[in-house]
C-alpha cells in the first residue's frame, strides 16, 4: 500500500512499508530517486530509527539488559499506518509493540509526515515518548538520489555543494564500526568531486559538520538542495558503479569501535523525556536546468 502526494512541480510516492519514499519525480515525469534495484541496494530512502549505522555485535544496553538491534533498527522493515492522506500531504505512523520492545525496551509513538509545495518535499518524524523513563534514540534519512540526475549530464560532472567549508576530518567504518582514527575531509573548500573510489572504504560520515544543507548536482544543469536544520550529522555512501549516491542527514552514528558503554551513553544519542516529542526534519527540493533565453 502507498499514498501518492504531489504539487504542480513534483509528485511523491511514499509507501507504508517503512514508511518510506519510494518515488520523486518533476513536474515532466523525470525520476529523481534511485529506483531501489537489488543487484546494487534494495533501498530507496528508508528511516532509520532507532539507531543510526550498526551497534557492537547488534546488541545495545539498557538498564543492565541486552537487547538485539539490527543495522539501522527496525522503522525500515516495520508496516505503518497510514493516518492521513489528502493530495499534498501524508502522515504514517508506528507505535511501539511487544516485538519492538523485545528489541528496544523503550514506548514511543512515531509519526512521518510527507508534505508536498512547489518543487519542494518536506519530511518530518516526530517521535514522542509514551513510557514513564526518559528514552535515548537516534535518528537518520537516508535518500538514494540518481548519479547522474536526469537531464543528461556526465556522471563525472557531479558534485556535492556544502552551505560551509568543511575541513574538520571525516570518519569511515570498520566492520560498521567508526573507526577510531579520523581521515582528512576529502572536500575542497565547500565542493565534493563525486568519484566512485571515495566509497571504496565505505561511507563518509561527517561527525563534525558545521554545514546544514547540501546541493547536489552537475553545474549549469539539473540539482537538488537538501536541508536539514537539526541535524548535526551526514553520511554519504554509494556502492562504487551504482547509480546512486545516498545523501544522509543523521542525528547520531554507528558504535565507535572503543565504545562499550549503555546506550543513553552513546555519541550522537539524545534522549526524550516521558511525555516528550522530538522532531527531525528534511527538505528536498528539485532544480531543473534553468532555461537559457533564446
Amino acid at each position: 500500500m502507498s499514498v501518492v502526494i504531489s504539487s504542480p512541480q513534483l509528485r511523491a510516492q511514499v509507501s507504508a512499508d517503512g514508511a518510506e519514499l519510494i518515488r520523486l519525480q518533476d513536474e515532466q515525469g523525470r525520476d529523481w530517486l534511485w529506483d531501489g534495484d537489488p543487484a546494487f541496494w534494495a533501498g530507496r530512502s528508508p528511516l532509520l530509527f532507532p539507531i543510526v549505522g550498526r551497534v557492537r555485535n547488534d546488541r545495545i544496553r539498557a538498564d543492565g539488559m541486552e537487547y538485539e538491534l539490527p543495522k539501522h533498527g527496525f522503522a525500515r522493515t516495520s508496516r505503518f499506518d497510514i493516518e492521513e492522506a489528502s493530495p499534498s500531504h501524508c502522515r504514517l505512523r508506528l507505535c511501539s509493540s511487544e516485538a519492538t520492545l523485545q528489541r528496544y525496551p523503550f514506548p514511543f509513538q512515531l509519526d512521518v509526515s510527507y508534505a508536498v509545495e512547489g518543487a519542494t518535499l518536506s519530511i518530518t518524524a516526530s517521535v514522542a515518548n509514551t513510557g514513564s523513563s526518559d528514552m535515548p534514540v537516534s535518528f537518520g534519512f537516508h535518500p538514494a538520489f540518481r548519479w547522474p540526475l536526469p537531464y543528461d549530464s556526465p556522471r563525472d560532472a557531479h558534485e556535492i555543494q556544502f552551505e560551509q567549508e568543511e575541513t574538520a576530518p571525516i570518519r569511515r567504518s570498520l566492520e560498521g564500526l567508526i573507526k577510531r582514527e579520523a581521515e582528512p575531509s576529502p572536500v575542497q573548500g565547500r565542493t565534493l568531486a563525486l568519484r566512485d573510489n571515495l566509497f571504496e572504504a565505505d561511507a563518509l560520515v561527517f561527525d563534525q559538520l558545521g554545514s546544514r544543507s547540501v546541493e547536489y548536482g552537475a553545474r549549469d544543469s539539473a540539482s537538488l538542495r537538501v536541508d536539514f536544520h537539526d541535524m548535526p550529522h551526514l553520511g554519504i555512501w554509494t556502492k562504487p558503479g551504482a547509480g546512486f549516491v545516498c545523501i544522509e542527514p543523521w542525528q547520531g552514528y554507528a558504535d565507535p569501535q572503543d565504545f562499550v558503554g549503555d546506550f543513553s551513553d552513546k555519541p550522537g544519542t539524545v534522549s526524550i523525556q516521558s511525555g516528550e516529542t522530538r522532531r527531525f526534519a528534511i527538505t528536498i527540493t528539485v532544480k531543473p536546468p534553468v532555461r537559457q533565453p533564446a
